[in-house]
């Protein structure tokens, strides 16, 4: 197959060149000699006098360069304290501008309790006069403490004992007097003073709860033991109480909640079956409306079915009076006229009845179709035996028709008979029953005056 291929592509498959061979420029290692080690004593010389030679010097570890680092801070940040202090004076201070025996100072605020909160906590005390709280110059977040002051100093005193360790917003507040203007030698706690045992140091040091802590009380319990017993037992009834009032206003907020969950919960069921309660009316009223529009339809339905057969049915009176005058005499057209305003009379007393009474109809429409049924039922049968009576009646009628030409055919018969024959010769004349064709026309006209006008109507057309 590769003799079809052209030459660029057999180029591709062709063997390189063979590698040339070079002799080594160097022997193999197995080839060489090793080395001949010699001793030093020749280069001893060279090596200086032991007694001329320095102490060898020690390098700092990682430990001792963050000691010496951390050690020139404090020393940097002590030597800018007391720069700080020497210069620090409240009473020269602009902003402050409060009676500092009327102000009080609270700490440990929560950051998102505001002004109106304080005022509201802290003015069941006595009225104040004016609120600052503290916030960063930089970022303008609060730094967790405010001057509040009173307009009178009994207040700022009564609200110093009984609001100390309050809760607000879930958090306890420390309270105290205003002591940079009023004690001397006090250095905030930016300036290395400051109250407070819960960060001094080492923490059998610090107290373990929140509160207003004097100096002195810090002082005696470094130096007595008793009395530092005895304060750390009255420290944990405190805490003990503290956590006892905790748990109980735990407790308290807990059933405060559940019993605000189970008024939304009514509340919610409430409004829930009301808004049942609503969509049902709201439903039966949809319903009564399409069951009154129907109502109404079929009524309107009804009231057109009738005015139309009331319309045939004045039709037909019409035919059959116009037919009963041609074939009857005056008396039985008075008595139809009669009839015709009796019927009259009929449908303005239904039409009253019927303008009075459409309410009543609406709920009586189906006991009255159901009644119209047999009604109809009835006529039809009646109907039925009338036209069968009816026939029966034409053909008698024709009968007697027939028999009545027949007689006068015979007559005719005679009469030309007679003149052909003597005068003296008297032809008998039939002998008609005169009271028995006076019978039957009286029943035929109580048949007739017995039926209604679509009956008599449907007779006059078969007669």
């Amino acid at each position: 197959m590769t003799q079809y291929l052209p030459p660029n592509l057999l180029a591709l498959f062709a063997p390189r060149d063979p590698i040339p061979y070079f002799t080594p420029l160097d022997k193999l290692p197995w080839e060489k000699k090793p080395w001949i080690y010699n001793g030093v004593s020749q280069y001893l010389d060279l090596f200086e006098d032991p007694g001329e030679t320095p102490p060898p010097t020690r390098g700092e570890t990682k430990e001792e360069r963050h000691a010496r680092k951390k050690q020139a801070r404090e020393e940097r940040h002590r030597a800018a304290l007391e720069d700080t202090v020497t210069q620090w004076d409240a009473n020269s201070d602009e902003n402050i501008q409060s009676d500092p025996f009327k102000t009080l100072f609270v700490g440990r605020i929560n950051y998102d309790t505001s002004e109106s909160k304080l005022r509201r906590e802290f003015e069941q005390y006595g009225p104040i006069r004016r609120i600052r709280i503290l916030t960063n110059t930089k970022t303008g977040k609060p730094r967790g403490y405010a001057f509040i002051e009173y307009e009178h100093e009994r207040d700022m005193h009564s609200a110093y004992k009984h609001a100390d360790g309050k809760k607000i917003d879930s958090k306890r507040v420390v309270v105290d007097v205003e002591r940079g203007r009023t004690v001397k030698s006090w250095k905030p706690r930016r300036l290395g003073g400051g109250l407070g045992g819960t960060r001094k140091g080492a923490p059998h040091e610090c107290i373990k709860y929140s509160g207003r802590v004097d100096e002195r009380d810090m002082e005696d319990r470094s130096r007595d033991p008793d009395k530092e017993r005895e304060r750390e037992e009255r420290d944990n009834d405190r805490a003990r109480d503290r956590d006892r009032d905790r748990d109980r206003e735990r407790d308290r907020d807990r059933e405060r909640d559940r019993e605000k969950r189970r008024e939304r919960d009514v509340d919610r069921d409430r409004d829930r079956d009301r808004d049942r309660d609503r969509d049902r009316d709201r439903d039966r009223d949809r319903r009564r409306r399409s069951r009154s529009r129907e109502k109404d339809r079929d009524s309107r339905k009804k009231d057109r079915d009738r005015d139309r057969d009331r319309d045939r049915e004045r039709k037909d009176r019409s035919r059959s009076r116009e037919r009963e005058k041609k074939h009857r005499g005056d008396k039985k057209e008075r008595d139809k006229d009669r009839e015709r305003e009796k019927d009259k009379d009929k449908d303005k007393k239904k039409e009253k009845d019927k303008d009075r009474g459409k309410d009543r109809d609406k709920d009586r429409d189906k006991s009255r179709d159901k009644d119209k049924d047999k009604d109809k039922d009835k006529e039809k049968k009646d109907r039925d035996k009338s036209r069968d009576k009816d026939k029966d009646r034409d053909r008698e009628r024709e009968r007697d028709r027939d028999r009545e030409k027949d007689r006068r055919r015979d007559k005719g018969d005679r009469k030309e008979s007679t003149a052909e024959e003597p005068n003296d010769v008297k032809m008998e004349e039939p002998s008609v029953d005169k009271d028995s064709v006076a019978v039957h026309v009286k029943s035929e006209d109580k048949m007739v005056d017995g039926m209604n006008g679509a009956e008599q109507a449907e007779a006059m057309e078969t007669a």
